[in-house]
């Protein structure tokens, strides 16, 4: 009997010793951060304060008044004049983690301001999350395949019946030789050369070659093979992931992403004023990748770090994987082109190309204006700052990351 009992007893102990010995789980914010000062979080407060005031000062200089800003740069662009909301934004502003815990921020966190381009990593993750449901069975799959034809919001009936014989009565953005070529990892990759023109916007007129003959003439490049960073294309990859889910993403961002990382109420997410269509009966609007013309993701700083927090962590939230394992390292693995770009919109720093001063492993999230959701695994850091001078961004990485001291 005693032989039996020390058989019992001890795995039990060892049990014990086990959970005795278990890492304690990652700290997650809850409605509100637990805020860290400084030096517990392993930070110097001096240097900490130096950077922050230093982003401050170097405040971008492009106006603040979105719309004015668009009409100074992309509204030049041929057809680019605005079809979707801006508004004018606010101070510089910003937030440091450093192992989920507030350790500082400044400006107006709280103010919602248009996000820019980091949109399109709010867009790679919905994508994401149809490819873990299985709705997207590989990102190697041509994405014609999975596409009804699309038909547009019409409120009334033509005034004119019979004025569109002859013209296509629904949107097939993969209807051409070329397009059909396309595949899902060319679209995130920004690598898929599409051809045509959505939501009166030709791909040819997003950041336009400086010959005007070749706009409509040029050669296609195989897909997959050369890297252009175009908001046209990225608004074809959110048609595409709307079919896909038969849901307005924002819906399907809020429940599956936002809601479970506690992010606030205040976001919203915007496309055209054009990008409408008919779904499975109702009106659904096509949201955009980005402000090129207007619209994009409305935030604040907090949910941009919740955001950036959930990337650092791998897709995790405490115990709930919101991304996949596979989904981070497609999104953080280079492309061959473009090998500092991973998924959109994952700016990596291989060969410390992207950012000198950030370690190699460092990535981030960017939209114009600036706006930065930075992400240092090594330094267990995540770091958004809004509204920097691009050029000075670098310079102000080096001075966060130099107030890391342990």
């Amino acid at each position: 009997m005693l032989a039996l009992a020390m058989v019992v007893v001890e795995p039990l102990q060892s049990q014990a010793a086990r959970r005795e010995r278990a890492p304690a789980a990652p700290y997650v914010p809850g409605a509100d951060w637990e805020r860290k000062d400084p030096a517990a979080a392993g930070m110097d407060a001096a240097r900490l304060a130096a950077a922050i005031e230093f982003a401050v000062k170097s405040d971008a200089k492009a106006p603040r008044d979105m719309q004015l800003s668009h009409y100074q740069s992309f509204g030049r662009e041929p057809y680019g004049q605005g079809i979707g909301p801006f508004k004018p934004r606010g101070e510089p502003s910003g937030v440091v983690i450093r192992g989920g815990y507030l350790v500082s921020s400044w400006g107006e966190p709280d103010r919602v301001d248009m996000t820019h381009s980091v949109t399109k990593s709010f867009l790679s993750a919905v994508v994401g999350m149809a490819h873990d449901r299985g709705l997207i069975r590989s990102v190697r799959d041509t994405v014609w395949k999975s596409q009804a034809p699309t038909y547009p919001l019409h409120l009334q009936a033509s005034s004119e019946p019979g004025s569109t014989e002859g013209h296509g009565m629904f949107l097939q953005p993969f209807d051409t030789p070329h397009n059909r070529k396309i595949i899902w990892d060319d679209l995130l990759r920004q690598t898929s050369d599409w051809e045509g023109t959505l939501w009166a916007k030709p791909e040819w007129a997003d950041r336009p070659s400086q010959n005007p003959a070749e706009w409509r003439t040029r050669a296609r490049k195989a897909p997959g093979t050369a890297y252009e960073y175009n908001d046209v294309r990225v608004n074809v990859l959110a048609l595409a992931a709307t079919n896909i889910w038969r849901r307005p993403l924002p819906e399907v961002l809020r429940e599956h992403l936002m809601d479970p990382i506690g992010a606030s109420s205040s976001w919203r997410w915007n496309g055209y004023d054009n990008a409408w269509i008919t779904l499975d009966g109702r009106p659904v609007q096509v949201v955009s990748g980005g402000g090129h013309w207007g619209g994009g993701m409305f935030i604040n700083a907090w949910d941009m770090a919740r955001f950036g927090l959930l990337t650092l962590r791998r897709g995790m939230w405490g115990d709930k994987r919101i991304l996949s394992e596979e989904w981070v390292k497609l999104s953080l693995t280079p492309t061959v082109p473009q090998p500092t770009y991973g998924y959109m919109n994952w700016f990596l720093n291989t060969d410390r190309k992207w950012m000198p001063s950030a370690p190699a492993s460092a990535f981030g999230h960017v939209g114009n204006g600036t706006n930065l959701v930075f992400v240092s695994p090594e330094h267990d850091l995540v770091v958004v700052v809004r509204w920097i001078e691009n050029g000075a961004i670098d310079e102000f990485l080096g001075k966060m990351l130099g107030a890391v001291v342990r």
